[in-house]
């Protein structure tokens, strides 16, 4: 298994497009993950970063580093973002490890922690990370914010 930052000489950079927004898309924003992730192409060194978790040439995983996780919180940063495994591949340490490959490419960045959101209540607890405070979607939605040092 690798995981991979997306990159304009990818091999799966069109594929990769394509799973991101069918693992967190809707009909009508295929454009928006399109252009989020052609842009973060530019540079490795800065914000946002797509990754992929390849299995047999196959992507089996995903996750973001973004600048913001388009809620109110948007005094933190950096967001990390599109956690997704495949069914056939869950409770084998797939997750933990993207988990992990964020906080390291985070602080590669110099970045002193990593923050998500989410309406799961007990699995990034599982994982270490500590519930930080509440936000709001666009939309009126509650999320749980949580943190974990890089470090």
């Amino acid at each position: 298994m690798t995981i991979s930052r997306l990159s304009k000489d990818s091999l799966f950079l069109k594929s990769a497009i394509r799973y991101f927004w069918n693992c967190w898309g809707s009909d009508s924003n295929f454009k928006f993950y399109e252009d989020c992730i052609l842009h973060s192409l530019e540079r490795e060194d800065t914000l946002p970063n797509f990754y992929i978790l390849i299995n047999e040439g196959k992507i089996i995983g995903t996750y973001a580093l973004l600048v913001n996780d388009i809620i109110s919180r948007q005094d933190l940063m950096p967001w990390l973002a599109c956690l997704y495994v495949e069914k056939a591949y869950r409770n084998k340490g797939h997750a933990a490890a993207l988990l992990q490959h964020g906080l390291e490419e985070t602080h590669r960045m110099g970045y002193e922690r990593l923050h998500l959101s989410t309406d799961i209540e007990g699995f990034y607890e599982k994982k270490d990370w500590k519930f930080f405070d509440k936000a709001y979607g666009v939309g009126g939605d509650e999320f749980r914010v949580y943190m974990k040092l890089t470090k």
